[in-house]
């Protein structure tokens, strides 16, 4: 029995350095080593090891398990990008914002966009509807829109100024500025570079060479696009630093929170699902185990008040995002 306690305390140990690792992603950019940003792909799996072994000692009566609890605390906030409680708020909305990817969906036009309607947003972002077969939905309780061929922007409140953010390769990226109850307030709407990955690239076969032959293939497709993400979230965290006016960032950022990609924003606005979310915030289910790529970012003056993924429909390969959001005085 030591010499198995032995391999799990060593196994711990490399679990926990491994989870410290993927907190480098705000210090160390993929440019100079982007396998910190796969390793981000690995989080929950590492957590939850993590939490098992934790209590694997607890019922074993060893000390040590009170000192991985201690270290555990760490990942704390990490843990609560994926996964939180919020208390409700008292404030009252000013106004709703929906994100969402509707790529993929093979309901027709006009179901999308009565799903999109019964929000009753009032502001929508949407990512590659351009790319879809349907074209961008027709959302007519939305008097103003702002389209470029993968990302669009509706607003029911008259926009006075819009233009595109230009991302390098394939990110796309724009901004409008809106005037609520006197107050002009940035929008800002982000698809970043896709990965362009398929179900066949991922999933596992009975042949394990051919597995290997997979993880080497998307270990070599995940590098460079990481290396872009960088150059495309430094775009974004210029144009936001320089922004006269409040900002709110929405959109798939291809990116999963403890990324290069998250710490880089979040450095700059904050994560509104770590103020008003509750509950689980992956939005990305396509594959077996959802992750969360799509993300509600605000300057530290606007307070969102609630914050909810909307799993009810599967109409895209992701989940909306609708955050509500009161006016600070």
């Amino acid at each position: 029995m030591g010499i198995f306690r032995s391999i799990f305390t060593v196994a711990h140990v490399v679990i926990v350095l491994l989870l410290g690792a993927t907190m480098l992603n705000a210090y160390i950019p993929p440019k100079v080593f982007p396998l910190l940003n796969l390793l981000s792909l690995a989080f929950p799996f590492l957590m939850i090891a993590n939490l098992l072994l934790c209590v694997f000692w607890i019922f074993s009566w060893r000390k040590r398990a009170f000192v991985f609890l201690l270290i555990s605390t760490l990942f704390l906030t990490p843990v609560r990008r994926w996964i939180n409680y919020s208390e409700p708020k008292s404030e009252k909305a000013d106004f709703k914002v929906l994100s969402f990817n509707n790529k993929v969906n093979e309901f027709g036009k006009e179901h999308v966009e009565n799903y999109i309607n019964s929000f009753d947003a009032d502001f929508v972002f949407l990512q590659e509807a351009g790319y879809s077969s349907l074209g961008n939905p027709i959302l007519e309780q939305m008097k103003y829109s702002f389209h470029n061929p993968i990302i669009s922007f509706y607003s029911k409140y008259q926009i006075v100024e819009q233009d595109t953010i230009p991302l390098i390769d394939k990110g796309k990226s724009v901004y409008a500025d809106v005037i609520i109850k006197g107050k002009r307030i940035r929008f800002i709407n982000v698809y970043l570079e896709p990965f362009q990955l398929h179900k066949s690239m991922v999933k596992p076969t009975d042949d394990l060479e051919e597995n290997g032959t997979k993880a080497k293939s998307l270990v070599r497709r995940f590098m460079p696009v990481f290396k872009k993400h960088e150059e495309q979230v430094q775009i974004l965290k210029n144009f936001i630093e320089k922004s006269p006016y409040p900002v709110i960032l929405a959109g798939d950022f291809n990116s999963v929170p403890n990324s290069y990609e998250y710490y880089t924003i979040s450095g700059v606005l904050k994560d509104c699902f770590l103020e008003s979310g509750t509950g689980l915030a992956t939005s990305f289910h396509d594959y077996k185990i959802p992750i969360r790529i799509d993300y509600v970012f605000s300057s530290e003056n606007l307070k969102s008040t609630y914050y909810q993924v909307d799993r009810s429909q599967k109409l895209s390969d992701h989940y909306p995002v609708l955050v509500k959001f009161s006016l600070k005085d």
